[in-house]
């Protein structure tokens, strides 16, 4: 009994219960990644079924009416795609790469801007979006100098 009172209190000293934590976080990250590889898989074969299904189904020239559908189904793969190097990112250096979210986050704006639909969308949430993609810029362009100054 005082032996398991003694592991459990070795346990809780901070250097010990971080390393805990750290091994938590490790475990974590990936098993999110290996779902993200599934996420990634299976949004490849709906890509591959979509397009099947889209070339071979639908009278010639209709086409260009489900592009946009297309390269929205193709900028979510390069989303995951960008979410798992996150993730892998962080295995290997144990640090979140601020450059990699913004550029995830510009992907994922430019994509809803790529299937936005003009007819049933206000002028407001143009202009959010437009902030937004102008914020993000912005961001990326302080990271990237902050990192060429620090490579220097």
């Amino acid at each position: 009994m005082k032996k398991l009172l003694r592991e459990i209190l070795g346990a809780t000293k901070d250097e010990n219960f971080m390393h805990i934590i750290e091994n938590i976080e490790v475990l974590v990250s990936k098993v999110l990644s290996i779902f993200m590889v599934v996420v990634i898989l299976v949004a490849i074969a709906d890509l591959g079924v979509f397009i099947f299904k889209e070339l071979f189904t639908i009278p010639y020239g209709k086409f260009n009416t489900t592009l946009y559908k297309v390269f929205g189904l193709f900028l979510n793969i390069l989303i995951a795609l960008e979410i798992l190097e996150n993730i892998t990112a962080y295995l290997r250096r144990h640090v979140f790469q601020v450059e990699l979210v913004i550029v995830t986050s510009l992907i994922a704006v430019a994509r809803k801007i790529i299937i936005l639909d003009l007819e049933k969308i206000g002028g407001l949430d143009i202009i959010g979006l437009g902030v937004a993609i102008l914020a993000l810029s912005i961001s990326y362009l302080i990271i990237r100098v902050s990192n060429s100054k620090d490579a220097s």
